[in-house]
């Protein structure tokens, strides 16, 4: 659906924003193995010891020359900003 990349990388950055502070995103877990990155996740949301709203669940949609890459990444508060 045209446009939906879009509007998911703005509700991360809500989400983020939210917090206030500025901050980057850092990868946690890269695969290309659609079922790895599937437990990895629900065993994320199972553990609940962090913020889901500071989660970000990417989709890197592969070619025939590269493969589909899953990542999950976090927001990460810089320090040196208020």
């Amino acid at each position: 659906m045209p446009g939906q990349r879009k509007r998911k990388r703005e509700a991360a950055g809500r989400a983020a924003a939210e917090s206030g502070r500025a901050g980057r995103w850092e990868v946690v877990f890269e695969t290309q193995d659609e079922a790895d990155w599937r437990a990895y996740v629900r065993r994320v949301r199972a553990g609940r010891e962090v913020d889901l709203s500071m989660l970000r669940l990417d989709t890197l949609c592969g070619r025939s020359v590269q493969p589909t890459t899953y990542r999950l990444s976090r927001f990460v508060p810089c320090d040196d900003h208020p």
